[in-house]
């Protein structure tokens, strides 16, 4: 869900519901006004529907992601970046991501010059200068869909045989050492299980708002 597609939708049903002037300026850049920002919070706190999770529905979201409400873990990481910038072909710049990625598993021996060379030569990180080096990085180091791929469950050590997806681009990285984290037992993490649960409901409350007004509002078709 785009953020400024999303903003847009609901600053218009929050004039449809007649909480918003139609005057106010629309989001620009993905920044409400201060009314629009309002507006919407009070939509959205009359609209949506968002279930408390009970304690059936949190052990089951723990025995399923326990590791994901862990601390501590750690991985020494470094990457070649091909950067999405504005204008580039992605088509193009994933074809030349693939093929570095399939270089360097293919290096064998030659693995640790190889990555610093094409870090230096291709990497659109300024850690290209030190062999595409991230040093040792926690998930909370890192962006959300990056830290997807590296932690959470994720046990390889080695350069990884997938391209990884972030919102700066494609990245080939290469896991150096891992560190396990320690997963709390349930009732210690319960408070986040169930924040985490809360969290999906909103956005899923969200999702089938944004669907009914699109189908019942001409101001959000």
């Amino acid at each position: 869900m785009h953020t400024q597609d999303t903003l847009q939708r609901l600053h218009l049903a929050a004039i449809h519901a007649g909480l918003l002037d139609e005057a106010e300026p629309a989001p620009a850049d993905g920044i409400p006004t201060e009314a629009t920002a309002q507006a919407i919070e009070t939509l959205l706190e009359r609209e949506l529907q968002v279930p408390e999770p009970d304690e059936a529905a949190c052990r089951r979201h723990y025995d399923a992601n326990a590791a994901r409400f862990g601390h501590g873990e750690r991985a020494q990481l470094r990457h070649v970046l091909f950067a999405v910038t504005l204008g580039v072909d992605v088509s193009a710049l994933r074809q030349r991501a693939e093929a570095c990625l399939i270089d360097l598993r293919a290096a064998g021996a030659q693995t640790d010059a190889r990555f610093a060379q094409a870090a230096l030569e291709l990497s659109n990180c300024p850690s290209g200068e030190q062999g595409g080096n991230l040093g040792w990085l926690a998930a909370d180091d890192c962006a959300p869909e990056f830290a997807r791929e590296i932690f959470f469950g994720h046990a390889e050590v080695g350069v990884l045989p997938r391209l990884v997806h972030s919102r700066f681009g494609l990245h080939v990285v290469e896991v150096l050492a891992r560190e396990p984290g320690v997963v709390p037992p349930f009732e210690a993490a319960h408070a986040a299980v169930a924040q985490s649960l809360r969290q999906q409901a909103w956005i899923t409350a969200l999702q089938q708002y944004l669907r009914r007004t699109d189908s019942d509002s001409p101001l959000v078709q």
